[in-house]
């Protein structure tokens, strides 16, 4: 059993900021910059799938775009737009002077914890992680016909928190963690008796309990 994790490309929100205040974010399109990553990774997840794969991919537009242009044809067996794999909610059409305030709260009281005044804290999206994990295993258990091999087109946030909760990382240890750069993947792979990722996440600080990514 595998878990392929990716980041969906670069998106005009990545490069503009105010596009928040125009555009929702589950409707920001890649920057042209965007599709030539999504295009040039897809030869590096191709070179993963040496079998059908079943992808779930959030349905913000930059996720699903990014799936769209790696090209993956009939190495995938099914496709699932899967809502529970979305980017951390910040709210509608986001007044820039509160985003700023709201990002200085967070950045004080902690990413985690920290509720968006109209969208989700961290632990919100973990929540909703833990569920599509949940299910996933189920899905898999009661399927014969599920591949081995699943594909997850996400967002940085939420592929640092599907690794936490496959690996029970703790909070302190999330909180230290960099988000992966656009269209960059991580591999988990299941060896019978326990998950392995590939390679760890790049840390701006070390972990305040001193946990690491192979406790």
């Amino acid at each position: 059993m595998r878990i392929i994790l990716l980041r969906h490309a670069e998106s005009l929100g990545n490069i503009d900021e105010l596009a928040y205040t125009r555009t929702p974010d589950h409707a920001l399109p890649l920057t042209p910059r965007g599709e030539v990553q999504a295009r040039e990774a897809g030869a590096a997840v191709r070179a993963l799938l040496d079998e059908p794969a079943a992808a779930y991919v959030s349905p913000y537009v930059r996720a699903v775009r990014t799936l769209a242009l790696l090209d993956l044809g009939d190495r995938l067996e099914r496709t699932v737009p899967e809502p529970r794999l979305r980017e951390q909610d910040w709210g509608n059409l986001q007044d820039p002077v509160e985003q700023e305030e709201q990002k200085r709260k967070r950045h004080e009281f902690g990413p985690f914890f920290y509720r968006l005044e109209h969208g989700e804290s961290g632990a919100d999206v973990d929540d909703r992680v833990a569920s599509f994990l949940n299910e996933l295993e189920l899905r898999i258990a009661k399927d014969a016909g599920h591949p081995d091999t699943v594909l997850i087109v996400s967002h940085g946030l939420t592929m640092r928190l599907l690794c936490r909760r496959m690996f029970s990382w703790s909070i302190d240890l999330f909180e230290s963690l960099a988000n992966p750069e656009h269209c960059a993947h991580r591999v988990l792979t299941y060896d019978g008796g326990r998950w392995r990722l590939d390679r760890p996440f790049e840390q701006w600080r070390d972990s305040p309990d001193g946990t690491t990514q192979s406790s």
